[in-house]
């Protein structure tokens, strides 16, 4: 008679870490960097945590929460040291920026959900603070502060979105775009013939410091309306 194997005590067992949400959202962190945002899910985490999705509802209330923590959780890479440098402080929000912009670039998922994804975490706050002190510094009004820093980001989102992923090596895109320009019709497309060349003009990095120059000056001299 062959022996009976003898059960396994539950008690044995090694017992699962405690469910947390900086576990939770380190775990998708992870996941994300692996597969991509859109696999980051309640259930493909409540897998990899070895629990049920019902218990990550506890700690996080939906997706749309979950993809705000995540970016606010990556938003603690963005280097914030020019804030406190002392330097000129167009150039400092030009640097916090591009650390912004690098950082969703490299992660085509995150940038598409940054542009509705409302992170509200301490490297969010952190991000904003420092964009902040430096429009205090160039003597931008409190109230035209609060309102531009939002549109600052913004546009550096859309901008991270529209290039994160691209796959351009070759240029053919681009040549296809300077090509419609400059074949274009006098007599349909005036104006785009006139500046054709001005369209074209200028490299990646020249035109993101000149939208940011462009946003930077119409913050400091565009008074709220208080009607």
């Amino acid at each position: 008679m062959t022996a009976r194997s003898e059960p396994v005590s539950r008690r044995e067992r090694p017992a699962k870490p405690a469910l947390t949400r900086s576990g939770i959202i380190a775990t998708a962190v992870r996941v994300m960097r692996a597969e991509g945002l859109q696999r980051v899910t309640m259930r493909r985490l409540a897998k990899e945590l070895d629990t049920g999705p019902a218990s990550l509802y506890v700690y996080v209330a939906n997706t749309t929460e979950l993809h705000g923590a995540i970016l606010d959780e990556l938003l603690g890479e963005v280097d914030l040291a020019a804030a406190g440098a002392g330097g000129d402080w167009r150039e400092g929000i030009e640097a916090v920026l591009a650390s912004y912009t690098h950082l969703l670039v490299q992660l085509p998922s995150l940038a598409q959900s940054a542009l509705v994804a409302r992170p509200s975490g301490t490297n969010y706050l952190n991000l904003l603070d420092a964009l902040l002190a430096l429009l205090k510094q160039g003597g931008v009004p409190d109230d035209q502060a609060a309102w531009g820093v939002d549109t600052l980001l913004q546009v550096a989102t859309a901008s991270a979105a529209e290039h994160a992923g691209e796959d351009d090596t070759d240029g053919t895109e681009w040549k296809a775009v300077a090509a419609a320009v400059e074949n274009a019709s006098a007599d349909q497309l005036p104006h785009v013939t006139a500046l054709g060349s001005e369209l074209l003009s200028g490299s990646p990095e020249t035109r993101r410091k000149w939208t940011t120059r462009m946003l930077l000056n119409g913050i400091l001299h565009t008074p709220r309306d208080t009607s």
